[in-house]
């Protein structure tokens, strides 16, 4: 399967394109694959990503990155939700196509698995939910909760907040799961912010709280998605 890594032209709609890059697992492959999408002012190759990604590849997952065509088109406005969610779906259909994983589960940094997760309540077929840095709501705007399509959700979720993320207040992302099934994992990230930076008086370093990342995801997709 290696010789499917590497950049793809991922076609959205019938005149559009975008990129993708596939990465192999660094270990021995779980099965799962996990589509990464960014957040809303990143890009196929924003930094945040690649390292959450790299953590994941060393605990084997294999892993698909992608640029929203908004993105793709050198815009720093994200697209309405309905081509978010289009463009999504056109990368996952081509992984199906190509790459034909034994789990797939989809998610991202904060809009891109907000986006997931509206896939997901749509029943959009997917093994499981990996949320990194959930937007709960926008930045000083606790009362705009985006919760209301989270209780639609029927596969695996594992979510990772940092306990100081701007645009994820503790006590309302307890509030939002608490009426949820057992199938929704919370993970605080102790003193991360939105983008899992810590600060230096913590004691623990960035690499620090990705290797927890990587480290509980290799363990929920085991029990979670893999069970």
């Amino acid at each position: 399967m290696n010789d499917l890594a590497g950049s793809w032209r991922v076609k959205v709609g019938a005149d559009e394109e975008t990129s993708a890059v596939f990465e192999p697992a660094l270990a021995h492959p779980t099965g799962a694959l996990f589509i990464c999408a960014h957040g809303a002012g990143g890009h196929i190759n924003d930094q945040r990503a690649l390292a959450a990604s790299e953590q994941l590849r060393r605990r084997g997952l294999q892993v698909v990155r992608f640029n929203f065509l908004y993105r793709e088109k050198k815009s720093s406005a994200p697209d309405p939700m309905p081509r978010l969610k289009q463009c999504y779906v056109a990368v996952a259909e081509h992984v199906r196509r190509i790459v034909k994983p034994q789990m797939l589960i989809l998610g991202g940094r904060s809009m891109g698995g907000r986006v997931a997760s509206m896939l997901a309540a749509d029943s959009y077929p997917c093994d499981g939910l990996l949320l990194l840095a959930y937007p709960l709501h926008p930045a000083g705007r606790p009362e705009k909760l985006r919760d209301a399509h989270l209780e639609q959700i029927q596969v695996p979720v594992l979510c990772f907040n940092g306990t100081r993320d701007a645009l994820c207040q503790r006590d309302l992302m307890d509030q939002a799961i608490g009426r949820l099934s057992d199938r929704w994992t919370m993970h605080w990230l102790e003193g991360a912010d939105h983008s899992f930076h810590v600060l230096k008086s913590s004691g623990r370093t960035d690499e620090d709280v990705l290797a927890e990342v990587g480290e509980a995801c290799r363990a929920w997709v085991g029990r979670a998605v893999g069970s």
